[in-house]
């Protein structure tokens, strides 16, 4: 035991010990389910915000989320993750909320009224009208991220556009994924994201549909680990 301690200390010391996270409760759902966001790394650096499901229908990205919760951190790294922002959908099986709406169509840049309660892509009665994304929304603001990954199924694709688009190539390239230039659909977090925070770099990863396998989920955690250690060097003057 007093060895194992000895050698845990000099892995802390040496910036490699992969440190418990911390973990807020950001906001509820509309059934009341926690929305919880974890804290890791160095609080110095500018921040990356891993979000793993916004479509309960879309699970792959929790596995990366596990995976980054418990890995050894590079130095220079600030990561929240967030495990899901639908926990409600994800317990239900459904790609919207408890309420029907479609998540990724309720944010209010590029807002337009779409469908119907448990439409595909309901948008919700007006910008912003789900808890889950009001929580979401008050929790970037205060984060603040540099650099946010939002994972999607089924389209196996990396997807976003100018002015980040060498980022997101490389983040393809790590992963094995294709790049794709396209636009984030209307509402979308994403539009929001880059609206309010331009010179952050906010993109989505679709998966292919399915469970991902354990090398897939640790490839993705590491090309999250990439990008959010290159962050510091770019923002430094």
């Amino acid at each position: 035991m007093v060895l194992r301690g000895l050698i845990v200390a000099g892995l802390v010391a040496a910036g490699l010990a992969a440190a418990a996270p911390e973990q807020d409760v950001i906001g509820r759902s509309v059934r009341g389910r926690a929305i919880v966001a974890y804290e890791r790394g160095d609080r110095s650096a500018p921040v990356t915000l891993v979000v793993g499901v916004i479509h309960g229908t879309e699970p792959a990205g929790l596995a990366v989320i596990r995976r980054l919760r418990h890995v050894a951190l590079p130095a220079g790294v600030h990561l929240w993750l967030v495990p899901t922002v639908n926990p409600d959908g994800l317990a239900a099986g459904t790609r919207q909320n408890a309420n029907g709406v479609d998540l990724n169509r309720n944010w209010p840049v590029a807002w337009v009224h779409n469908g119907r309660p448990w439409d595909g892509y309901y948008s919700g009665l007006q910008p912003l009208s789900e808890p889950e994304n009001r929580a979401m929304r008050a929790f970037i603001l205060r984060i603040r991220p540099a650099l946010t990954i939002w994972y999607h199924q089924p389209l196996d694709v990396v997807y976003g556009s100018d002015p980040h688009v060498t980022l997101l190539k490389r983040y393809a390239r790590l992963t094995g994924l294709p790049y794709r230039r396209l636009v984030a659909p209307r509402g979308a977090a994403t539009r929001w994201e880059r609206a309010r925070f331009p010179r952050g770099a906010h993109f989505v990863v679709e998966f292919p549909a399915g469970r991902i396998s354990t090398g897939t989920a640790r490839r993705h955690a590491a090309a999250v680990l990439a990008l959010a250690a290159g962050l510091r060097t770019a923002s430094s003057p």
